[in-house]
């Protein structure tokens, strides 16, 4: 086993509730930033694992809460059902907090970054996790009316294709200026690119309609999103 390779924790929420976690540590974990990677739709499978394990080779402390305990699927019906049985706002607000707070006794700085229905979840996090100091966002965005971007006090990247049918261009528009208005730090980045284009799972007979993997488009966001990390939760640490 590599040092980037992870193991499952458990961790409490702030309600004292027990929930599992995929752990992966840089070599170097001493002084690391942690980052909370939250998973799309299908659970905490081995795609969404592999996330972490990247962060972790890049440097930081990577934890994926398990918000579906335990269950994860690959057929899309399956993945709907779970989502919409998933209530978004204890996700954010406990799994997601606890597992930022596990980061934190650790970290000086915790990042949150998420995919899909994760990058929704990243949205709620930043706006109900006093904790959290900087977010990515995948191609994912909630109900506007649910994001109360003036509680939004840290920097948000997010990374979003032009033709994506699930989370329309015009809505990461409207989300943008929403987050501008409200005065936070936004740096939005948008790719000729489909559904899930850097979830390099989303090829051939894996692929769902809306999704389609995209690796140059990938690796530049993947670029940016470290550069922006590496600003944002390394700069107070010297």
């Amino acid at each position: 086993m590599t040092a980037s390779q992870g193991s499952m924790i458990t961790f409490k929420r702030p309600d004292g509730q027990e929930l599992q976690g995929y752990l992966a540590k840089p070599a170097k974990a001493e002084g690391a930033p942690g980052i909370v990677v939250i998973q799309e739709w299908w659970g905490l499978n081995d795609q969404i694992r592999g996330v972490a394990d990247r962060l972790a080779r890049a440097g930081y402390v990577a934890l994926v809460p398990d918000l579906y305990r335990g269950t994860m699927t690959v057929e899309e019906e399956e993945a709907h059902h779970l989502m919409t049985n998933l209530n978004f706002g204890d996700a954010a607000t406990q799994d997601v907090r606890g597992a930022v707070q596990y980061l934190k006794q650790t970290c000086a700085r915790v990042g949150v970054t998420g995919y899909c229905m994760g990058g929704a979840l990243t949205l709620l996090t930043l706006s109900n996790v006093p904790e959290a100091d900087a977010g990515v966002v995948w191609y994912g965005y909630p109900p506007l009316e649910y994001i109360d971007a003036s509680k939004i006090k840290v920097p948000v990247q997010g990374h979003w294709g032009t033709q994506d049918t699930a989370f329309k261009i015009e809505g990461v528009d409207a989300l943008e200026k929403k987050l501008v208005d409200a005065g936070v730090d936004v740096d939005f980045h948008r790719y000729l690119a489909h559904h899930a284009f850097a979830n390099e799972t989303a090829v051939g007979e894996n692929r769902i309609a809306i999704t389609q993997y995209d690796p140059v488009w990938a690796e530049h966001a993947w670029d940016r999103a470290l550069t922006f990390f590496g600003r944002t939760l390394w700069s107070r640490q010297g």
